[in-house]
């Protein structure tokens, strides 16, 4: 059954499109003039499906944000400040962790508990924080947001399995990008379609176009809303595409080949902010007047975010503070 948006949620779905562009492209271009202290995963071309699942979350909704961008996209759909998620990739005091993790970040406030670098980490905690959702009956909903690579994993299949016995909060949200670093999803998944094993586990699931924020916004409002009201998991997978290298450095192979010209050509006319900008263009959602507004705001919004992460103090941790974080006493 389809969610239909409003205007109003449009209009708040492009914006938050075009901040995730915005953010997305800042940070690459930090990476590249080396003015952050780890690396970075880029997001272009795979931004509308942190957009769309995490735009209409409640603030205490959980959410596990996919590495796609540094889940950046998701974050700030969501409604986070994320000042202190570039002073923390800048390692500065201000950072979200005080500038100790680099990109591990953590907004508890905000119901984001972890980032970890491992594939397929998300999968238990997703499952534990729905169990005490359910469990305390606050009708908090677990987005938990991964790439085709992590259903390679032992715990995603654990985790349907378990979040589809217990009717779990729990939306098993797939951003399918065909690629996992140089591994294609044909090599490592016997069916196209990821989202084929959750009829395994009786889940009911939701093929949706990545590149397309609206639609995306919509199959997730779906799975939201039947996991509010007590109807279980979901599976929603989003095809989408990563325009870039896996992280920066890293050559863009597909398997030993690098992609060709006439992949990234053929990508690149389905980019998600030239497709959403037709859109609300035809569909007399926003004017372009309007559409050069919102662009005049997200600049505003990132230099000032740019400016408290270059203005704060260098995270200086003691030796005493490394070696207990390292070493049981």
């Amino acid at each position: 059954s389809e969610m239909s948006l409003t205007k109003k949620q449009k209009v708040q779905l492009f914006t938050n499109l075009i901040r995730a562009s915005h953010y997305d492209k800042m940070m690459y271009g930090r990476m590249m003039q080396g003015r952050l202290i780890g690396f970075y995963h880029p997001a272009e071309g795979a931004i509308a499906p942190g957009v769309g699942a995490c735009t209409f979350l409640n603030k205490d909704d959980n959410l596990n944000p996919h590495h796609r961008g540094h889940g950046i996209t998701h974050m700030i759909s969501k409604g986070i400040d994320v000042s202190s998620f570039l002073a923390e990739h800048t390692g500065k005091e201000t950072g979200c962790c005080a500038g100790r993790s680099a990109w591990h970040f953590s907004y508890p406030d905000d119901k984001v508990y972890q980032q970890s670098g491992f594939i397929g980490h998300n999968f238990a905690p997703s499952v534990g924080w729905a169990f005490a959702a359910k469990r305390r009956k606050q009708k908090q909903v677990v987005m938990n947001c991964s790439g085709d690579g992590s259903y390679g994993q032992g715990r995603a299949h654990e985790a349907m399995l378990f979040a589809q016995n217990w009717k779990l909060p729990l939306i098993f949200f797939c951003e399918n990008n065909g690629m996992s670093i140089f591994s294609t999803a044909k090599e490592m998944h016997p069916m196209d379609d990821i989202s084929s094993l959750a009829k395994g586990y009786g889940m009911p699931a939701i093929i949706v176009d990545g590149q397309d924020v609206f639609a995306v916004a919509e199959a997730a409002a779906v799975a939201i809303a039947r996991a509010r009201k007590g109807g279980g998991p979901t599976f929603v997978e989003c095809k989408t595409e990563r325009f870039n290298e896996h992280d920066i450095g890293t050559p863009d192979l597909k398997g030993w080949e690098l992609r060709s010209k006439d992949e990234h050509a053929a990508m690149r006319e389905r980019e998600p902010v030239h497709l959403a900008t037709q859109t609300v263009l035809a569909d007399k959602i926003l004017t372009q007047g309007q559409i050069d507004d919102i662009y005049l705001a997200v600049k505003e919004e990132i230099v000032k975010v740019e400016a408290f992460a270059d203005e704060s103090e260098i995270a200086r941790p003691t030796e005493e503070e490394l070696m207990a974080s390292v070493f049981a006493p």
